[in-house]
């Protein structure tokens, strides 16, 4: 598996995931949209089908990690950390990708974003801040709080992953039968990856709550550089000061998610 599989692999993977998640919390949060307002429920399932959708699309070129806190998580646990820079480095640049495509497609919803003639303060019509559409922003500002819950979260998350791996580090294709392509790291079938993107759906329905799961630290960081360059109307701001605790808590989650694995089975 070359460096450049690796790197696309999780770019385009990773970007997919994006699509997906910041798709479903657009839908849910814009005026004019006909998702608007749908709910918690169906922003977990948009993001677990994301996490279906990009692992699936990666794992044949890179093993479909998609997450910084999955590959940190691996090699802990495999001790091979010399490719671990290509997965984190495609995995932001698909992050930021994502957002810049899951923004194309409600283009029109977010130039919408203003206030409109005869629209009373304090309703529903009013330009909503857009940061959340990309990226986690805690229900309580509260930050030792907030990592715990992150840690947590990833945890809850890694050590499933690497349960359900069990001793294959190497496998080949993805799906019922092997498709053409080599994925070394988590997936050895398709069954394996629907059942991560179920989890990350219970993780999110469970968990998301106090911070809104980052639990990829690609996830927040990537959309969170975007929205902050992207010309949205009443955007509202990117919120930096937060910024290293979705990035942080994820990671440590992810390494400590390993330690766990190593010491109990």
């Amino acid at each position: 598996m070359s460096n450049v599989d690796i790197f696309v692999g999780e770019m385009i993977g990773t970007a997919i995931l994006i699509l997906f998640g910041a798709g479903v919390n657009a839908a849910v949060t814009l005026r004019f949209s006909k998702a608007r307002a749908s709910g918690w429920i169906v922003i977990a399932f948009g993001w677990g089908i994301g996490v279906l959708a990009g692992a699936y699309t990666a794992a044949p070129l890179s093993g479909g990690h998609i997450n910084p806190a999955v590959t940190l998580g691996l090699a802990v646990d495999t001790g091979v950390w010399d490719k671990v820079w290509i997965y984190l480095l495609g995995q932001i640049v698909g992050a930021m990708l994502g957002a810049v495509l899951a923004y194309l497609v409600y283009f029109a919803q977010f130039q919408a974003n203003v206030r409109q003639t005869g629209t009373t303060e304090g309703t529903a019509d009013e330009p909503v801040p857009t940061l959340g559409i990309f990226s986690t922003i805690p229900e309580i500002r509260n930050p030792v709080a907030n990592l715990m819950t992150e840690i947590l979260a990833t945890v809850a998350l890694v050590l499933p992953i690497l349960a359900l791996v069990g001793d294959d580090r190497v496998v080949q294709g993805v799906g019922i039968g092997p498709i053409p392509g080599e994925a070394a790291g988590i997936y050895g079938s398709g069954i394996s990856i629907l059942l991560v993107a179920l989890l990350v759906v219970g993780i999110g329905l469970s968990l998301g709550g106090p911070t809104g799961y980052a639990i990829n630290p690609a996830r927040d960081l990537g959309p969170r550089i975007v929205h902050q360059f992207l010309p949205i109307p009443n955007k509202g701001t990117s919120d930096w000061g937060y910024s290293y605790i979705p990035v942080v808590g994820p990671a440590v989650g992810g390494i400590l998610g390993a330690l766990i694995y190593n010491a109990a089975f």
